[in-house]
């Protein structure tokens, strides 16, 4: 496809999932008056596809100048990203299937804009500044933090001492990881699954490798689609949650040999391994839905593998033991690497709160650190979505408002 045309289908899935988030609209309706962002940069690295572009474009719209690149080599869409990079105030570097190299290249020249605010989804960008680029740390007002696997790196840099920055968990927000991590992940993850594959998944077995908000929605997606499902768990709690919601419980070894599908969605290293690998049944399926591409031991099934082929885009099948094993878009991000990400409802909230975050930022000195999104922001959040979706609810009385911050009224 010619380049023209690429950024004409770029603009139109921008322009589509632009009219399903409603609270993005909203915000860059206010930022479009006000200028809040007049005179920053902004370096990205996120996933480049059409709902993250609104966002772009809403901080853009702030008056902000932005870079930004992808946050997983197989996740950008390069209609979208040459789409971005066609318009005024944008430098889009991003490509899809990037190698390691071109793709810590694309983070280099992001920073080089000199950033005063960043925006991360995996802390690739803040690494590299507290590695490779610490010159520019003294100029950082702050930054955002997008997924639960960064927030995990950061809060690890700042129980070290190394987080030379304020960083906002944007993860962490109600609005966000309640439904994003839940119906987004677990919309998204089997969109990809089953747009890749093509296969019933009603009646099959169903590993799920985790039972955080991540790994909750993917679990009660696959029940919906006619699944067994089986979670495995490090935590006592969330495994006791997973069993009272009605899953089979157990540790990945014994699964292993059950499982039809296996979806990992830990956030963690090594969860399925060349022990798990070698009690699989012929035609097992791998797929990946934590950040990194580090859940599934795709270097040791890669030893053991006397045969190794692709049999359909994002399928590549490895012979092991005689049987088969089939492994999703490499191990990396299926919901995106194989699909379109989370559905435009759902990052509506997520990038709403990015944007609103960024304003705060702007307006603030914060001391380094990892900071929760403040209550108002995310509450400002759920009223505009609920507004958007012509919901009311109530309002609690004068009475019942004494009566909660009250002490004195008993049986």
């Amino acid at each position: 496809m010619l380049t023209n045309d690429l950024v004409e289908s770029g603009n139109l899935k921008i322009e589509w999932a632009r009219q399903h988030m409603p609270v993005l609209k909203i915000i860059r309706e206010i930022f479009e008056r006000e200028k809040p962002l007049k005179g920053y940069k902004i370096a990205m690295a996120l996933h480049v596809e059409a709902k993250t572009a609104n966002l772009v474009e809403t901080l853009v719209a702030g008056g902000a100048e932005v870079a930004i690149t992808g946050c997983n080599p197989l996740s950008t869409q390069d209609d979208i990203s040459l789409a971005l990079d066609d318009k005024k105030h944008i430098c889009c570097c991003a490509k899809y299937a990037a190698n390691n190299e071109d793709y810590y290249k694309s983070i280099d020249k992001v920073l080089d804009i000199n950033p005063d605010i960043t925006i991360d989804d995996g802390a690739d960008l803040i690494f590299k500044l507290h590695t490779d680029r610490r010159e520019l740390l003294s100029s950082i007002k702050g930054g955002c933090e997008e997924t639960t696997t960064g927030i995990h790196r950061l809060k690890a840099m700042e129980r070290d001492g190394a987080l030379n920055m304020p960083v906002i968990a944007v993860n962490d927000a109600l609005t966000k990881f309640l439904f994003d991590n839940r119906y987004g992940t677990g919309q998204s993850a089997w969109d990809g699954i089953v747009r890749t594959t093509n296969l019933l998944i009603a009646g099959k077995t169903v590993v799920i490798g985790g039972y955080g908000w991540c790994g909750k929605g993917t679990a009660m997606r696959a029940i919906g689609l006619g699944a067994n499902v089986i979670v495995t768990e490090v935590d006592s709690i969330r495994a006791l949650e997973a069993k009272m919601d009605g899953h089979r419980v157990m540790t990945m070894q014994e699964a292993a040999s059950l499982g039809d599908i296996f979806v990992t969605t830990t956030g963690n290293r090594d969860i399925l391994t060349k022990t798990h690998f070698k009690s699989m049944k012929d035609g097992s399926i791998l797929a990946n839905s934590g950040h990194f591409n580090i859940e599934i031991r795709i270097d040791e099934l890669e030893e053991m593998a006397t045969s190794i082929k692709t049999v359909r885009n994002n399928i590549k099948e490895y012979i092991v033991d005689e049987k088969k094993i089939y492994v999703l878009a490499d191990g990396r991000l299926v919901n995106l690497a194989a699909g379109d990400g989370h559905p435009a409802e759902v990052m509506d909230m997520s990038f709403a709160n990015q944007a609103l975050c960024v304003r705060y930022i702007a307006e603030k000195d914060l001391d380094n650190g990892v900071h929760a999104v403040p209550e108002s922001i995310d509450r400002y959040v759920a009223e505009l979505k609920l507004e958007s979706m012509n919901v009311k609810i109530d309002k609690l009385t004068s009475n019942q408002q004494d009566y909660m911050n009250g002490w004195d009224c008993g049986t």
